[in-house]
């Protein structure tokens, strides 16, 4: 049986508030502090929440690591949480996000080992091919700056698109260049995008919050991103200077385990990809 904190977004749009970016009044006799403690790590429910529920139930015991798993389900908490010490470690991000968090929030996150590529994919409920998307039509895409560049680039990858020279990971739809389709574009929270689908007729969807809605990447999208030379790999990640602490290291060699290889590819069959 989980035993996993699952916490809404609803709560934590709250928490957020009081969490800050500072250790002013938080509780420090936690994960991070405490390395004869538990370790507590931060993950979105699907996959990474998951694959650490893998791990604590079958493996984490003969590797002497006590795993305790948070789940959250925004892109945000999981790093101030981070960097507050409210918890030791988190899985849910690639290196494009993580260098505009840090940029842009002065937190101070680092990746430990990358394990594992959801590739972004295009999905609608009203068409069975690209080429039936009408003039016009309307595609939502994710809203935040990392995810937003990703799947423009997805789309313009197909054609659908031409972005300018120069766009890149910020990339948003003024850098658009041409747009044969006329297409329209509706910019949304990225766990949103697998809701829209029965308002418009196609959406960008992270691979994450597709298989957490139902969907299948490997059978139900319109079209993946390759994983060929992927940046966008996700990491188990820590506060700098946490990267030595026993706990973290157990974690990330049983993250990228045979036995966690096996688990990804049987219970995700191409929908998430093993990254080792």
């Amino acid at each position: 049986m989980r035993n996993t904190a699952k916490i809404t977004t609803a709560v934590l749009a709250a928490g957020a508030l009081t969490l800050g970016l500072s250790a002013c009044g938080s509780d420090k006799s936690n994960s991070a502090s405490d390395t004869s403690g538990p370790l507590v790590v931060a993950a979105s429910p699907t996959p990474h929440a998951e694959i650490l529920d893998y791990i604590k139930d079958n493996l984490a015991k003969k590797a002497g690591l006590d795993l305790q798993v948070k789940e959250f389900t925004d892109y945000v908490t999981p790093n101030t949480a981070t960097e507050d010490g409210s918890v030791g470690a988190n899985y849910f991000q690639n290196q494009p996000y993580l260098d505009d968090f840090n940029k842009k929030n002065g937190t101070h996150i680092v990746p430990v080992v990358t394990v594992h590529l959801e590739p972004l994919g295009l999905y609608s409920h009203k068409i069975k091919k690209t080429d039936e998307l009408k003039s016009g039509a309307t595609v939502a895409v994710p809203n935040d700056t990392v995810n937003e560049a990703r799947a423009l680039k997805l789309l313009a990858s197909k054609g659908l698109i031409t972005l300018k020279d120069g766009a890149g990971n910020s990339a948003t739809t003024q850098d658009i260049a041409k747009n044969p389709k006329n297409l329209k574009f509706k910019e949304l929270e990225a766990a949103q995008t697998p809701r829209s689908l029965g308002d418009v007729d196609a959406a960008v969807i992270n691979g994450n919050y597709a298989i957490s809605s139902g969907l299948k990447p490997a059978k139900d999208a319109l079209f993946l991103e390759s994983a060929t030379n992927n940046p966008y790999g996700n990491f188990l990640a820590v506060k700098k200077g946490n990267e030595s602490d026993p706990r973290v290291k157990k974690l990330a060699k049983l993250l990228t385990s045979p036995e966690v290889k096996k688990f990804i590819e049987d219970k995700y069959a191409g929908s998430v990809i093993p990254s080792f």
